[in-house]
This record gives structure tokens, C-alpha cells and sequence, in this order.
């Protein structure tokens, strides 16, 4: 604890003046720096809580900046605020600084000088001195007199009183330096908080001749540490939530999309069995989870499903709509319907939806009797054929995106696989930043691997080396088929 202040202590002597310029223009470079970011963040949308935040900090550092900026001001010009003890107390270190209240008609106009006042409280002759701008501070007239230790506690907010009870106690019985803050009502209704700090000053046999306090109007700057609060609430509030959002959605898509590898029996002595195997790409700049699917099902007809697509969006509702597709997808498949109409009553369905959305699909049907594949697309990239080493893309049936248009008719088309063929599909996902067909060339790189592989693990696990580890900005999916004699 600091010593108590005797009535006869010297004065301690001020800093020199070049120190002082110095910390001036240093302070006044930072309050530029600053300054200039909280104009870059004033432009910003009102809906990013993060940017919020970030605005309401730069807010505070311009306030707290100028009111350092302030005080050192004073320090150098040698202004101090009368007081009946050490002139140097008005201008002691403090706990925290304070914004400038906008000016208001018949008040203060909201200068560091006006939001800081001195008093002093005399034990032995019941006198109280307050400085003007401590009369400003409370708004008072310097006329009407000052409030004893005994009124100041009617001004205040009735669940701060106790706490200055508290202070003024422990500083007069025990010696105790005054630190702490408190709200006042001044009498047109608008209510402060003030930061009052102070010490009890002893007479020549060391008894408490008196008590005197800074007294310094902190209200901006608790406001704008509300704001600064606030906003950071809502920042983690909504981080939290978007965490959640991604675990469920994760768990959705791995309930609807799981990882798994395997062969599709085939129909009868010379049909070709189909070798299976699939992998989800996550995003590597997003925590979001997307709309890509994809699916290999055996059909009651002794045919297999082939499929993969994407929906617009991310989390919950591009995860959900996927399931829904995909579900119809599969029921449509089941009851025999065609990989083209298929399509055309996908479309349809993303029509009447309540929540529209945008799509692409591959959707194919593979006869394991003849190696016929019948497939039709929306939008999407074309299933890649790797035969003898070399590969390439289908040619590409009409059909535009799901979601695009109404009442459009999808075409589809034919081609034979045979034992030893790799039939790669693939979402758009797994190329560069912009452009999709990157994606396509690298798989097509992938000739000569493929061609080594004896399994469509292999196929894939030579995917996930080569592209799995770069930076995609979206999500992607590939299903390897890989036919068998």
C-alpha cells in the first residue's frame, strides 16, 4: 500500500520536457496508425459480428489514445487542476482512460478537462472543496456548493452505495487508498460512471486531517467496453454455433454418404462384376461442409447404380437437400426409370422445393450382362474412361444444371465397358481454385497409374496422393469403378 500523503510533503518534480515531446509524437503516430484502420473497418458490413468487433476495438484504442495524448499535454504544459493538497495528484497514473462524451447544449464539451475534478474533504472543519469541474462533472452549479461525505452517496445509483461506504470507510479508519467506480444520476435523468481514486492526508501527528479524490468521468469509455463486449459475445456466439452446424452436418453426410470400398456381384456366368471404391475430399480452405454426393447402388434388375452430384451451398441445408436428391435419386433408380428422365424429375424436384437450389449430377446405369453404361448428365463434368493406359472423357449428353430452368428434357447415352476398364466419376471439386476442368486434366494424368492399380482402392488411393493434399476451395468426391472379368 502507498504511503499516506502528510499536508507538508513536497511536491515531486515533473518529468523533463523532451521526454515528454517525445511520448507526445510517438502517441500522436499511433493515434494516426489507428486511426486509419478504424476508417477501413467503418465501410464494412454490419452483419459480420467479427468485423464488428474489430471496429468497436479500434473505437476504444482511438479514445484511450486520445485521451493519453491528453494528459501528456497537460504534463507538459504544466496545467493541473487546483487542489487543496499535491497540485501532481490530479495528473497521477490511473487505472483507465476515458472517450470524450459528445457535446450537448449547456454542457461540458466533453475535453479530457472536463471529466476530471478534484475535492477534498476536511475532517477537523467539516469544509468541502470541489474543483469546477467536478461541479460540471455531477452537474452542479459551483454556486450551489459541494456534497459532504455524508450526502455524495444520494447521487448514486442505490447498488452502488454501499461500495463507496465501503471505500470512504476503509480509506478514513484504515488508512486505505480510495480505488474503485461507481454510477451517478445527475438530475436530468442521464446517468455516469465515475472512477474515483484518493488517499486520506495526515497532519504533522499522523492523524487524518483530511481526504482528498480525483474524481474522472469514465462513461464513454465503458460504453465503448460494453460495445467492445458485446460484439465479442457474439462473435464466439456465433463460432460456437457454426461448430455445431459443422459436427452435425458431418455426421449427416457420413449417415448418408459412408466411406466404404467393395465389388457388386454380377448376374449370371459371363456378366462382369464391378470393383467399387469412393472418397470424400473435404475442403481445405472451408469448415463448411457442401452438397457432394455420391452412391453405388445394385439395382433389383441385376443392374448397378452409378452416381455423384453437387448442390450449391454449405452446411445443414446443402446436406439435407443432397439427402433428399440423392433418396429420390435412389427410389427412381429402383422402380427402373431411366438415367435420363431420372434427371429431368430431379430438376423437378429442386423446383418445387421450398429452399431452390443449383445442381449437377451424373447419374448412370451399368449392365453387368453386356457392359452396357447408360448415363445422363446436369451440368457436370463427364465420367472419365481409362482403358490400355490411356484415358478420357465421354462425350457428354445434353443437359444443363438442375435447378436451372424448367421443363427441360435430359438426354442420355450408351457406351460399352470391358473387363480391365476403369470408369472414374468425379465432382468439381478436386481441381484448382476456378477451374474445373484442372480437375479433369489431373485425373487424366492419372493414366498410367491406373493401368497399374489391380483394385479401385488402388485407383483411389492413387487419387488422394496426387490431389488429395492440395488447396481446393470446395469439397469434391470420386467414385472409382473399376470392371472385372
Amino acid at each position: 500500500m502507498p504511503s499516506h500523503l502528510f499536508a507538508d510533503r513536497p511536491a515531486p518534480q515533473p518529468p523533463g520536457r523532451e521526454a515528454v515531446d517525445a511520448l507526445i509524437d510517438r502517441t500522436r503516430l499511433l493515434r494516426g496508425d489507428v486511426d486509419a484502420v478504424r476508417r477501413d473497418t467503418s465501410v464494412i458490413d454490419d452483419d459480420d459480428a467479427q468485423l464488428r468487433w474489430q471496429r468497436a476495438l479500434c473505437e476504444l484504442a482511438v479514445h484511450q489514445l486520445d485521451d493519453l495524448g491528453e494528459h501528456l499535454g497537460q504534463l507538459r504544459d504544466g496545467i493541473s487542476h487546483p487542489a487543496p493538497t499535491e497540485p501532481a495528484h490530479s495528473t497521477a497514473p490511473e487505472h483507465s482512460t476515458a472517450p470524450a462524451e459528445p457535446s450537448t447544449p449547456g454542457r461540458a464539451t466533453g475535453s479530457l478537462l472536463s471529466r476530471v475534478g478534484s475535492a477534498e474533504w476536511n475532517l477537523l472543519t467539516d469544509e468541502v472543496s470541489w474543483s469546477d469541474e467536478l461541479h460540471q462533472i455531477f452537474g452542479m452549479d459551483p454556486g450551489a456548493g459541494a456534497l459532504s461525505l455524508d450526502e455524495l452517496p444520494s447521487v448514486l445509483l442505490p447498488e452502488d452505495q454501499p461500495l463507496l461506504t465501503s471505500m470512504v470507510t476503509d480509506c478514513l479508519v484504515d488508512g486505505r487508498p480510495i480505488d474503485g467506480e461507481f454510477r451517478i444520476l445527475l438530475p436530468d435523468g442521464i446517468m455516469r460512471t465515475l472512477h474515483m481514486m484518493g488517499e486520506p492526508v495526515l497532519d504533522a501527528d499522523g492523524c487524518t486531517a483530511s481526504m482528498w479524490a480525483v474524481l474522472r468521468d469514465v462513461s464513454r469509455l465503458r460504453r465503448s467496453q460494453h460495445v467492445v463486449g458485446r460484439t465479442w459475445d457474439t462473435v464466439r456466439h456465433q463460432e460456437r454455433t457454426a461448430q455445431a452446424e459443422h459436427r452435425m452436418a458431418v455426421e449427416f453426410q457420413e449417415a448418408v454418404l459412408p466411406r466404404w470400398s467393395s465389388s457388386l456381384p454380377a448376374s449370371g456366368p459371363s456378366a462382369s462384376r464391378l470393383d467399387i471404391a469412393t472418397r470424400y475430399l473435404p475442403s481445405g480452405s472451408s469448415d463448411l461442409i457442401g452438397g457432394d454426393w455420391y452412391d453405388a447402388l445394385a439395382l433389383p434388375d441385376g443392374k448397378t447404380l452409378l452416381t455423384v452430384g453437387d448442390l450449391t451451398g454449405h452446411g445443414i441445408p446443402a446436406t439435407s437437400a443432397m439427402a433428399i436428391l440423392l433418396g429420390a435419386l435412389r427410389g427412381m433408380s429402383v422402380a427402373g426409370v431411366e438415367p435420363g428422365p431420372v434427371m429431368g424429375h430431379l430438376n423437378q424436384l429442386i423446383e418445387c422445393s421450398a429452399q431452390p437450389a443449383l445442381g449437377s449430377a451424373v447419374c448412370c446405369r451399368f449392365d453387368p450382362a453386356t457392359g452396357a453404361l447408360v448415363w445422363a448428365q446436369a451440368g457436370h463434368p463427364a465420367p472419365l474412361l481409362f482403358r490400355d493406359g490411356v484415358g478420357r472423357p465421354l462425350p457428354a449428353p445434353d443437359g444443363v444444371l438442375l435447378g436451372a430452368t424448367s421443363g427441360v428434357t435430359y438426354e442420355q447415352d450408351q457406351v460399352d465397358l470391358l473387363p480391365g476398364d476403369v470408369l472414374v466419376l468425379h465432382t468439381g471439386g478436386l481441381g484448382g481454385p476456378s477451374d474445373r476442368n484442372t480437375g479433369q486434366d489431373m485425373l487424366l494424368g492419372l493414366a498410367p497409374g491406373f493401368a497399374r492399380a489391380r483394385t479401385a482402392q488402388d485407383c483411389v488411393r492413387t487419387v488422394v496422393e496426387e490431389l488429395g493434399t492440395g488447396e481446393r476451395l470446395d469439397d469434391a468426391c470420386v467414385l472409382v469403378a473399376r470392371v472385372e472379368a
